[in-house]
């Protein structure tokens, strides 16, 4: 070990400032980030989250870590392009969000973390087994099935007569239609009637309001990809004008004037893809890292959008809430 080296870790030690080992201590890291929706900003939003959690295990911004950030914005024909992209800029792992951008980042064969919303990654196909992914690929996995039971059972908190919801999701996303499907699942286990109002570009919503016109639903579940995010307050809108309670997977949907949402801590997503990300800079192989599960979920509601529609919410259901928007 060269003396300037020694000192350096004796000095980073002393002030308890977690680093990358000595033999990755002249790398330069190179992360790519791959979103179906808007690329993810390393100083914003859940890529700023993303940047933080690397920097306190050592990896700075600008010095020893390059952020390659990549977004279809919603236009599906290009994550293959933008994966691409990603592999000619050397990046040595891919942070995803959606499952089109997971199936993209896999193809090129550069280690790849799902960071969010890709689905059941075994129920797709994109891994062998939560424990033993066996590809370049790991992450963190969606329990959809025990998402949507919660989701419908807050619907039904609040609407206690329930009869019909109407359920948007993208058609074409694989893993979307999965979601939808436990979706529909849960709902039949407890006697409620699904309006299922699949679309596949932004033309579409406006066929699935009609359709929701013609036969109005009790309530909106709207399950979350590039697509129905970058159309959210189209159906913000439409519930907010019939009065309809809408549940969504985001607390960002309830930010922008949606009812309420429930969903995996997002911070603790990318914290945790952090993490993973780490594990792969040091030699570790996604084939050996099991897929995680989120461990904390949000339950956040907005009452100026309740009061709006005319929803009295119960006190039993606003002491659950994780945060409740004014």
């Amino acid at each position: 070990m060269k003396r300037r080296e020694f000192i350096a870790l004796i000095a980073a030690i002393a002030a308890g400032v977690p680093r990358v080992s000595l033999g990755q201590a002249n790398r330069v890291f190179r992360l790519g980030t791959l979103s179906a929706g808007a690329a993810l900003i390393p100083n914003a939003g859940r890529g700023a989250v993303l940047v933080q959690a690397l920097g306190k295990l050592g990896y700075e911004l600008g010095k020893n870590l390059v952020v390659e950030p990549r977004g279809a914005l919603g236009k599906p024909e290009i994550v293959t392009n933008l994966a691409q992209e990603l592999k000619a800029a050397n990046v040595e792992a891919i942070v995803t969000i959606s499952y089109p951008a997971a199936v993209a980042a896999k193809a090129t064969g550069i280690p790849t973390v799902v960071a969010s919303g890709s689905g059941d990654p075994v129920a797709t196909g994109l891994v062998d087994s939560l424990a033993h992914p066996g590809s370049n690929l790991t992450g963190i996995a969606d329990d959809a099935a025990a998402l949507s039971t919660k989701r419908l059972s807050l619907l039904k908190s609040l609407v206690p007569k329930l009869h019909r919801v109407a359920m948007l999701w993208n058609k074409d996303d694989l893993g979307m239609s999965l979601r939808y499907q436990a979706s529909a699942k849960a709902a039949e286990g407890i006697d409620v009637e699904v309006q299922a109002l699949g679309v596949r570009e932004p033309d579409d919503f406006n066929d699935a309001f009609s359709a929701m016109i013609r036969e109005m639903p009790d309530a909106i579940l709207m399950v979350s990809d590039a697509l129905t995010l970058l159309n959210r307050k189209r159906v913000i809108d439409f519930a907010a004008e019939h009065k309809l309670p809408a549940v969504f997977e985001a607390d960002d949907i309830v930010r922008d004037g949606g009812l309420m949402s429930y969903g995996a801590d997002a911070s603790e997503s990318f914290v945790r893809a952090a993490a993973i990300v780490d594990e792969i800079f040091k030699g570790n192989k996604p084939a050996d890292l099991p897929f995680e599960q989120p461990t904390h979920y949000r339950f956040v509601l907005n009452l100026k959008t309740a009061n709006a529609i005319g929803l009295e919410i119960p006190p039993t259901l606003s002491a659950l809430a994780d945060e409740i928007i004014e």
